[in-house]
């Protein structure tokens, strides 16, 4: 049986990626936030954008508990994660962070106030969940894109981990010796 204990747990470890998520955006530029950092264009401000909508919607329609807020895109089959994951010149990027932390906010409320067996519908899955199971998804979910951030952190100024200060001197000296190290294992593992 799953009781408050793990449901606790659970709670503050999504709590606590979520934190280490908004620290990626700290201390940059407007241009570095929203850029795009892939082929596909994943970018800093537009992974906060799509979480707010995640955690609106799992914690809110999903629970019958709808996000107050308009307009929330709905998550109805119908969307493709390239409409919401990036953001236009309108949009503020104080207003987004701003509208992220309301979600969890309003997120928060909703794990607080629900037994971890409680039973709310997923209707873009077309099924029934308990509060343990988005509560747990919505942690993968958003641990996968605090992976995605770091890798995009690093890419924009080589801050890594959970710092947001730049690599000094000897650390980037450091870090591009273990490069190389990996570059000419792969080379050698590829015959190359």
């Amino acid at each position: 049986m799953i009781d408050g204990a793990a449901k606790a747990h659970l709670h503050e470890r999504h709590r606590d990626v979520r934190e280490q998520l908004v620290e990626k955006l700290k201390g940059l530029s407007e241009y570095d936030v929203r850029r795009p950092m892939s082929r596909t264009g994943t970018n800093l401000l537009g992974l906060i954008k799509h979480l707010a909508l995640y955690e609106a919607a799992y914690f809110g329609h999903t629970f019958g508990r709808p996000f107050p807020e308009q307009p929330i895109p709905t998550l109805d089959g119908n969307f493709r994660n390239r409409d919401f994951m990036w953001v236009t010149e309108h949009e503020n990027r104080d207003d987004i962070m701003a509208a992220y932390q309301r979600a969890c906010q309003h997120a928060d409320t909703t794990i607080e106030s629900l037994p971890i067996d409680a039973i709310g519908h997923v209707s873009w899955w077309h099924s029934d969940v308990t509060l343990f199971n988005v509560l747990l998804h919505m942690l993968v979910e958003t641990s996968q894109h605090l992976g995605h951030a770091d890798i995009i952190r690093e890419g924009i100024d080589g801050t890594a981990g959970a710092s947001t200060e730049p690599l000094s001197a000897a650390e980037q000296n450091e870090w591009a010796t273990h490069w190389t190290m990996i570059e000419t294992a792969a080379r050698k593992a590829a015959g190359i």
